[in-house]
C-alpha cells in the first residue's frame, strides 16, 4: 500500500519538527531533529523510504479531525465488526503551557488505539530508514523498548502488544474491543547524545499536547470574521515555528512537485524573509502580538550586517548555506523528480526583502516606540539598500532560475520600504536621511508607473517592459503603492481575473500549471480593499471550501482536478487566509490598516515621515 496523495495527509507539530500520517494511519513524513534535518520516515518521496502504519487489517471507511484548538489528530477508522479511534501527537515537554509550547519537546510520537465498537483487527507495520531513506538499521530489544539506530540517529518504539522483527522492520497484529485501549510511542535521541530518548506514557503524552496547544490558542483572541478557519490556520502557523528561534518554515516538506512529473520539486523547509513579513501580519490579525520579538529575534539575529546581496532565506537557526542536492536514490512522489535537499534559491538576489521588514514594522509600529537599536539599525539598512538597490534586476518572489529581471513586484517592495521608513522618520535614529530617501521611494515610484503598465493588456504587468501579467502585483494595494479602487489597478485585477484565475483559483504568470492559494487570497484582499463586499467574501468562501478534511491547504491547488500540489501544509497559504479575513472584517467595521496611496497622503504626513 503506498502513502496517500498529498491532501489525503494530517499534520502534527511540536515546535521543532512535524509528522505526516494519512488517512489509512501511515506516518509518512517525520525528521525528528529539527525541520530541515534527514527524515526516519519519507514515504511521501518513495515507498521504500520508511513508514509507521496502525490500521485496520480488512477494510475500513476514515473519518477524522484535529481535536479542537489542538494539533493532535483523531482518526477513526470503521470497519464492517467495529470501529476504533486512532489519535496522534507529538509530544510537548510535560507541563509546558502558553509561549513555552514547543521550546523544549522531547522528540516522541505518541500513538492511541481506542476501541469505540465491537472489534477490530488491526495490523501494525514499523519500517525507519534512516538519511532519507539511505540506511536500514538493525532492531535491537533493549528492555521493553525497540531500538533502532544507524547515521546520527536513535529511535526506541514502546509498544503495549507483541512485535515480530524482520530486518530492518517490525509487524504487529492485535484486536481492539470497545472500551480496550492499545498504546504506543516512538522516541527519537541523536545516537551519540548522553542518553536514550525519554521514557513517557502515550496517553499523558497526548493529555499534555492537547492542553499545550489549547493554552496557546487561549492567548490569543480574534473576533472577525471566519474565526473558525482564522484559528486553525494561525495554529497550522505555529506548528510551522521551529519555537527555539522563532524561524518559520515554509513548508515541513520537501520536493513535492508543483506539477506531478515536473522538475519544479524544492525544499521549503527554510525561512523566508519574505514569508516572515507575511506571518506577523497574519499573526497580528489574529491578536498573536507576544511573538513579535521571538520572530524579530530570529531575523535580527540570521540578516545581521550583510556587504553582498542580502540572503532572502536561512535556515531555522540562521544558517546561510542552503546549497542544493539531489537525492538519486529517490523516486520522488508520484514519479517526480529531482528529489532535492537544500535550496540554491538562497543565493539570488530578490530585492523585494528590502521592502518586507519595513512593511512587518510598520505594522507593529506601536509596539516599536520607542525603537529598540538592533531592530533600527536592521530597518535603516534594509532601508539604504532599497536606495541602493531597487534599479537593479533580480529573480523576483517567485525566484525565477533563468535570468534576472526588473520584477515590478520587486520594484515595489523597494518603494514600500522606502516609504515605510519615511513614514517612521526620527524613528529610525540620527542616520535617517529621511530627505534622501524620499526622493529614492518618488523616483521609484515613478518608474513602476511609466514602465510596469502595459497599455496594451491595461494592467501592470510581471516586469518593466513586457506584456507579461503576473498576479504579484496584486500586492500594489496591499502594501499602499496604489488603490485597489484606482482605475489603473482596478484594469489590473480585471485582467489577472480574466486571464490567470479559473474557478477562484489565481495562477502566478500564463502557464503555471496550478492556482497558487496565497495569490487566490490576494486577490480576494484586492477586491476588499477596492469595496468590492460581496464579490470578495464569495471567492473567500470558496477558497475556504479548498482545504482538505482537517482544514489544510497545500502550496497550489489544480483548478480542474482539485488535486493539491506542492509542499505541505504551506505557511504561505494560510498566512493568506487569515489576511484575506481580516481585510474583509476591516471593510465590514470601516478600518484600513494599509497605508494610503501615495496621491491620497496628506502633505504633512509625506513631510514628517511618521505618525
Amino acid at each position: 500500500m503506498g502513502c496517500g496523495r498529498i491532501a489525503e495527509h494530517g499534520f502534527l507539530a511540536d515546535g521543532r519538527s512535524a509528522v505526516l500520517v494519512d488517512r489509512a494511519g501511515s506516518v509518512n513524513w517525520w525528521c525528528p531533529a529539527r525541520f530541515d534535518a534527514p527524515s526516519v520516515f519519507a514515504r511521501l518521496l518513495d515507498e521504500d523510504a520508511g513508514h509507521w502504519v496502525i490500521s485496520p487489517a480488512g477494510r475500513f471507511s476514515t473519518e477524522r479531525a484535529f481535536l479542537p484548538d489542538t494539533l493532535v489528530l483523531r482518526t477513526v477508522f470503521t470497519t464492517e465488526t467495529g470501529s476504533v479511534a486512532l489519535i496522534d501527537a507529538l509530544a510537548l515537554e510535560p507541563g509546558a503551557r502558553g509561549h513555552e509550547v514547543g521550546l523544549h519537546s522531547p522528540g516522541l510520537l505518541a500513538r492511541v488505539v481506542q476501541g469505540l465498537s465491537g472489534e477490530v483487527p488491526l495490523r501494525l507495520h514499523y519500517r525507519p530508514r534512516f538519511e532519507y531513506g539511505r540506511m536500514i538499521a538493525q532492531l535491537v530489544r533493549q528492555d521493553d523498548a525497540l531500538v533502532a539506530s544507524a547515521a546520527s540517529a536513535r529511535l526506541d518504539l514502546r509498544a503495549t502488544i507483541p512485535l515480530v522483527c524482520g530486518v530492518g522492520e517490525a509487524f504487529g497484529s492485535f484486536t481492539v474491543r470497545a472500551g480496550e485501549t492499545c498504546r504506543f510511542t516512538l522516541g527519537y535521541s541523536p545516537a551519540f547524545d548522553a542518553g536514550p530518548p525519554p521514557v513517557l506514557d502515550a496517553e499523558r503524552v497526548i493529555d499534555n499536547a492537547v492542553a499545550g496547544w489549547r493554552s496557546w490558542m487561549g492567548l490569543h483572541d480574534y473576533r472577525g470574521l471566519y474565526p473558525e478557519q482564522v484559528r486553525r490556520s494561525a495554529l497550522v502557523v505555529q506548528g510551522m515555528t521551529y519555537r527555539p528561534s522563532g524561524a518559520v518554515v515554509a513548508a515541513p516538506t520537501m520536493s513535492l512537485p508543483e506539477e506531478l512529473g515536473g522538475e519544479r520539486n524544492y525544499d521549503y523547509r527554510y525561512a523566508w524573509v519574505r514569508d516572515f513579513s507575511f506571518t506577523l501580519g497574519a499573526l497580528w490579525r489574529v491578536g498573536c502580538t507576544d511573538e513579535l520579538n521571538l520572530h524579530v529575534g530570529w531575523l535580527i539575529q540570521s540578516m545581521g550586517m550583510n556587504e553582498g546581496i542580502v540572503p532572502i532565506m536561512y535556515g531555522v537557526e540562521g544558517e546561510r548555506d542552503l546549497t542544493e542536492h539531489d537525492l538519486e536514490h529517490l523516486s520522488g512522489y508520484a514519479g517526480s523528480r529531482p528529489v532535492v535537499v537544500g535550496n540554491d534559491a538562497w543565493r539570488q538576489r530578490q530585492n523585494d526583502v528590502h521592502g518586507e521588514p519595513l512593511s512587518a514594522a510598520w505594522l507593529m509600529r506601536q509596539y516599536l516606540d520607542p525603537m529598540p537599536p538592533g531592530i533600527g539599525q536592521l530597518l535603516r539598512t534594509m532601508t539604504e539598500r532599497a536606495a541602493r538597490d531597487w534599479h537593479l534586476p533580480d529573480a523576483g518572489m517567485w525566484e525565477a532560475r533563468d535570468a534576472e529581471r526588473h520584477y515590478v513586484s520587486s520594484k515595489v517592495q523597494c518603494w514600500t520600504a522606502l516609504d515605510r521608513a519615511v513614514r517612521f522618520g526620527s524613528r529610525l535614529g540620527s542616520e535617517a536621511d529621511i530627505a534622501r530617501w524620499t526622493a529614492a521611494r518618488d523616483e521609484v515610484r515613478r518608474a513602476v508607473l511609466a514602465r510596469g503598465w502595459s497599455d496594451r493588456l491595461t494592467a501592470f504587468t510581471a516586469a518593466f517592459d513586457t506584456d507579461e501579467l503576473d498576479a504579484s502585483v496584486l500586492l500594489m494595494p496591499m502594501v499602499g503603492f496604489l488603490s485597489a479602487d484606482d482605475p489603473r489597478m482596478r484594469s489590473t485585477i480585471r485582467a489577472i481575473e480574466e486571464r490567470l484565475s479559473h474557478d477562484g483559483l489565481v495562477r502566478r504568470w500564463e502557464g503555471d500549471p496550478a492556482g497558487f492559494v496565497i495569490c487566490s487570497f490576494w486577490l480576494v484582499s484586492c477586491l476588499a480593499l477596492a469595496g468590492e463586499r460581496d464579490r470578495a467574501g464569495q471567492l473567500f468562501e470558496r477558497l475556504a471550501d479548498r482545504v482538505n478534511d482537517v482544514g489544510l491547504y497545500a502550496e497550489q491547488i489544480d483548478p480542474y482536478s482539485g488535486e493539491a500540489l506542492g509542499n505541505f501544509p504551506q505557511a504561505f497559504s494560510h498566512i493568506g487566509l487569515i489576511n484575506a479575513a481580516g481585510d474583509l472584517t476591516d471593510l465590514d467595521a470601516g478600518r484600513r490598516d494599509v497605508p494610503p496611496a501615495p496621491d491620497r497622503l496628506i502633505p504633512a504626513v509625506q513631510q514628517s515621515g511618521g505618525r
